[in-house]
């Protein structure tokens, strides 16, 4: 199984690379719109890794449109528009859509070209496009300048009919197959997993699939293992496997092995689901929803997610380095 290196006191937080396209979502209901918030796997993540005090560059492209403040500024397109999703909450179960919703592409911005990206070299590289901005030679560069890749399967086999529904290709499909053995992870939902032959991936890479409210499972080239869920209310699905990416990757860049850094992903996934837009960890939820979890779940692991959350059970607060070791 892959696993990482413990971080000690003394390491400095490893450098992440983010290549995704901001967008505009607007969810709707019976016709009329329900909310507009920032969207994009890039924004979802991103939130994440700040939230875990991760170093990180971002590679995102928007149109002059763009009406949201972010953190870290995106490359402009003046000829552009900013891409633009609607979520239809609805609609039923359509070809290739989620359950829960029917997502359309209404606006595109360009896509992300190997020259885009930052001439320098990453530990973690994060391909996480959802409108078609990832293109296989972007990815290849991506390859080349960090030393482990992990690519949301949604930036390689989303497709579009000519109404903008999003539809899905197999990844045999898709032109990105052969980049295969040289990444690390590749993250998929349920949903997205019937579109690759996981047994056959995941010899060449670790494959994460996510289950919603039933957790995730993840598999390598010798084994399996399932990662417990966290209770959740769920009000928006949107952004929910974005943010267990931005977790499970924010784990192992503290020096988590992967089960850990799983269920921090399954943490994270399931405060999202929660709010409508970006979510705010609010400190208070935080530890509370940690604390739970570790007194109902009787599991160590749980202490994992008590790293950021500035206490540790008897009122004091942790380091940050020794709370990111405290289930090992």
């Amino acid at each position: 199984m892959v696993t990482t290196i413990p971080q000690t006191p003394n390491t400095p937080i490893q450098s992440v690379l983010i290549v995704g396209n901001y967008c505009h979502d607007v969810l709707l209901q019976g016709g009329a719109v329900v909310a507009e918030a920032l969207g994009g796997a890039a924004s979802f993540i991103s939130n994440v890794l700040t939230g875990l005090s991760v170093s990180f560059h971002l590679t995102s492209k928007v149109g002059v449109d763009f009406k949201y403040p972010v953190n870290h500024d995106p490359i402009v397109v003046p000829t552009s528009k900013t891409t633009v999703f609607h979520a239809y909450f609805d609609q039923g179960y359509s070809e290739n859509a989620h359950q829960d919703r029917v997502l359309k592409r209404v606006e595109v911005c360009d896509p992300i070209n190997p020259s885009d990206l930052p001439d320098r070299k990453f530990d973690f590289g994060m391909a996480v496009g959802v409108g078609g901005e990832i293109l296989p030679e972007t990815l290849e560069r991506m390859v080349e300048i960090c030393d482990a890749v992990f690519v949301d399967i949604q930036a390689l086999i989303r497709s579009f009919h000519e109404n903008g529904t999003v539809k899905l290709v197999r990844l045999k499909e898709s032109g990105f197959y052969h980049l295969l053995p040289r990444l690390k992870f590749l993250k998929a939902s349920s949903d997205e997993a019937l579109f690759m032959e996981v047994e056959e991936v995941r010899q060449w890479c670790c494959v994460v699939v996510t289950h919603g409210k039933d957790g995730c499972e993840v598999y390598w080239k010798d084994g399996e293992m399932k990662i417990a869920p966290f209770g959740a209310n769920q009000i928006d699905p949107t952004g929910a496997g974005d943010s267990f990416l931005g977790g499970f990757v924010g784990g192992l860049v503290h020096g988590l092995v992967v089960p850990d850094a799983a269920l921090v992903g399954n943490f994270f996934g399931s405060l999202t689901v929660a709010h409508i837009g970006l979510p705010k960890f609010d400190l208070r939820l935080l530890q509370h929803k940690c604390m739970l979890s570790n007194i109902l779940q009787g599991s160590e692991l749980c202490g994992s997610l008590c790293w950021k959350l500035g206490v540790n059970g008897k009122g004091r607060p942790y380091n940050a380095v020794m709370l990111l070791h405290f289930c090992q």
